[in-house]
């Protein structure tokens, strides 16, 4: 039994350690291949075998192994241990609470919605597949005594984005060159000023890769025009493990959960009994920090919606 517990264990080890090196190699990089663009959705889940390689290796008193699988560890917390860690830096400047929501085709529960915004005193909404239907039932659902301003570009098909405010909008600008609708405007905010809210949702590259990839550098070239205050609330098909949402924080913008420390923050699917298993919804920020983010169930949509508390600088 020894004999093959001793001929066992590094072998299993050995094969939880390649698990980890794929999800590193996966998470690190710039692949243009839809096959490994969808692999990385769960490069993290895949590093966890880096550490389960370590344990069993040195079970079996391979220390050479286990020092190649220390290193690899080392490489895999590397990437893993900043999200739970606070950025630390407080901005001076004032408190804006921000909400983003995929609401599945218009079919989530709107009253969950506006009950999410009125218990988060939301200032700012972002929301995604928003029909003319769900626009209807979020106003039944009393989503304007809340929110009395907005910039809304409903559709079908899941292509309806809109942008919800408490304060007054100006400089509304639909995005073209994109299958779904993308918009931003600028909010008035009583201390803050001019603060820039983007609501963003490129294809998933599950259905259409190349311009999965074409859509997120589309993105980045209107972020990195941004100048001032700015907020985005997107479902961005992306997690932090896909070099094109981690080129997006490459400029002035920062993913809120990163700053706060709030850990990968997973958000689809929410309609599977196992899910949500990856985090495709961000919300980001420019001149600004954020201290609490945290997600929301609603029913009848697939996506967690998140909300974030961000404090603009002075």
């Amino acid at each position: 039994m020894r004999n093959w517990r001793d001929q066992a264990l590094p072998g299993v080890g050995w094969c939880a350690l390649t698990a980890g090196i794929l999800g590193i190699a996966l998470h690190f990089g710039p692949w243009q291949r839809q096959l490994f663009v969808l692999a990385a959705s769960g490069a993290t889940y895949l590093m966890v075998g880096a550490i389960i390689g370590l344990v069993l290796l040195l079970g079996a008193r391979r220390w050479r192994s286990a020092a190649v699988a220390g290193v690899i560890v080392a490489a895999a917390l590397w990437t893993s241990v900043p999200m739970f860690v606070p950025d630390g830096h407080a901005a001076a400047g004032a408190d804006l609470r921000v909400m983003q929501s995929n609401v599945l085709f218009g079919g989530a529960d709107e009253a969950t919605v506006v009950r999410a915004v009125r218990d988060g005193r939301v200032e700012a909404l972002t929301i995604e597949e928003l029909t003319p239907e769900m626009v209807t039932r979020l106003d039944a659902a009393g989503i304007s005594e809340l929110l009395p301003y907005r910039f809304l570009q409903p559709g079908g098909g899941g292509g309806g984005t809109g942008i919800y405010s408490r304060y007054p909008l100006r400089d509304s600008k639909k995005y073209y060159g994109f299958v779904l609708n993308n918009v931003s405007a600028t909010m008035d905010h009583p201390q803050a000023g001019a603060v820039t809210v983007f609501a963003f949702h490129p294809v998933p590259p599950l259905f259409d890769f190349p311009v999965w990839s074409s859509e997120m550098r589309k993105i980045r070239e209107i972020l990195d025009a941004q100048q001032g205050p700015a907020i985005v609330g997107a479902d961005f098909n992306a997690t932090r493990d896909h070099s094109a949402f981690r080129d997006l924080l490459r400029g002035r913008f920062a993913a809120a959960a990163d700053l706060a420390g709030a850990g990968p923050l997973p958000t689809f699917p929410n309609d599977r009994r196992w899910g949500p298993v990856i985090g495709i919804d961000h919300i980001l920020v420019a001149d600004a920090t954020s201290d609490e983010v945290r997600t929301v169930t609603v029913p009848g949509s697939d996506h967690r919606a998140v909300l974030a508390t961000v404090r603009l600088n002075k």
